[in-house]
């Protein structure tokens, strides 16, 4: 209860202990939640924040492939192979949009830690340590 315009993650946050516990079904709730009447946008949002819930349950009890999904976005991102990020994305059209935003000068990486990017650093380490073997 405290946390209004925020009530998407709270309830994301309870859904995913009762899916862990035995509830087959979760209800979406959005941001404008006891605030106001929720926009397109916000239910949207309030949808995907419930679906990740219900993923992270299916998760945490151990269902049978559910984290084949996050295992391909774990090998996406460590060949930092944006294309296949962007199509393995719960919501591909905001990841998009938000990359277009924050375009980096080098493409292979992020704008958020640039040429630091521990993700490339391993990468080209791991492409080395291939070379180096062959």
């Amino acid at each position: 209860d405290i946390a209004p315009g925020y009530d998407h993650i709270t309830s994301a946050i309870g859904g995913t202990l009762a899916a862990m516990y035995g509830a087959d079904f979760l209800c979406y709730v959005t941001s404008s939640e006891h605030l106001g009447l929720p926009t397109v946008e916000e239910v949207k949002e309030g949808v995907i924040v419930s679906r990740i819930a219900a993923h992270a349950a299916d998760i945490a009890k151990g269902v049978k492939d559910a984290r084949d999904w996050d295992d391909k976005m774990s090998e996406a991102r460590a060949n930092l192979d944006w294309n296949r990020m962007m199509d393995l994305a719960i919501d591909k059209e905001k990841a998009e949009e938000i990359r277009k935003r924050c375009k980096p000068d080098d493409p292979m990486v992020c704008s958020m830690c640039g040429k630091f990017c521990s993700v490339k650093i391993s990468k080209e380490l791991r492409d080395s340590e291939l070379k180096d073997k062959k």
